[in-house]
């Protein structure tokens, strides 16, 4: 993957850099149908504002991907648990997106802390061509929001499964202006709208009869 290569970047831009920031809703680990039934409404709640929406995989049903899509563009990195998902055009292995001159990769697993920092970078330009500004990834379902060698790195956790429990958990948001890119995480339980355990999550998890979701 490289950045000059048209068929593997994606590019944002916003009406007017210099006057509004760029807000990006990050999100990853969903499982849904596998953990949870639904997403959360807080979900939209926390992304009510945002300009594109980004996820980190595993995200089990494409019709989540539609349902995020309602509030504002997709852009999709395919988990470890997505290879049954159909073929679209907002999911890839990763995608190296260019926004307002800053390179973002977004990925599910893919990243590389055990690295000496000169070889960290050598990487990141190996694979992508060029410097690597921003790293989102998911995977772990540990939010995370930290400078790792010059580079932004977030994973914003999961709504749905936040470290293994089940429970409601966190999204993130990337803001960019600029140049400047800031990340905060954003715990859904701060939003006063109800949460019933039970219309999230299955009773017996351990099972494929699964309830049916309103996902296709």
């Amino acid at each position: 993957m490289r950045l000059s290569d048209a068929e593997t970047i994606d590019t944002f831009k916003a009406t007017d850099t210099k006057i509004e920031p760029i807000r990006i809703g990050l999100i990853a680990d969903t499982h849904i149908s596998k953990d949870a039934k639904m997403l959360p409404p807080h979900v939209k709640e926390a992304f009510k504002d945002v300009d594109l929406i980004l996820h980190a995989g595993d995200i089990n049903l494409p019709g989540v991907l539609d349902e995020l899509e309602t509030i504002a563009p997709v852009r999709a990195a395919r988990g470890n648990e997505d290879w049954e998902i159909p073929e679209d055009h907002r999911l890839k292995d990763d995608h190296v997106l260019h926004i307002a001159g800053l390179n973002l990769w977004l990925t599910h697993a893919g990243y590389y802390p055990e690295l000496p920092e000169s070889l960290f970078h050598e990487k990141m330009e190996r694979e992508f061509g060029n410097r690597i500004d921003i790293i989102v990834f998911g995977d772990t379902h540990v939010a995370t929001v930290e400078r790792f060698k010059g580079i932004l790195v977030v994973n914003p956790g999961s709504p749905t499964v936040p470290n293994g429990l089940f429970e409601l958990g966190s999204v993130g948001i990337l803001e960019i202006m600029g140049n400047m890119p800031k990340a905060r995480i954003v715990q859904l339980s701060d939003f006063p709208i109800p949460f019933h355990r039970k219309l999230f999550y299955y009773v017996d998890r351990g099972t494929e009869d699964y309830l049916d979701t309103g996902y296709s």
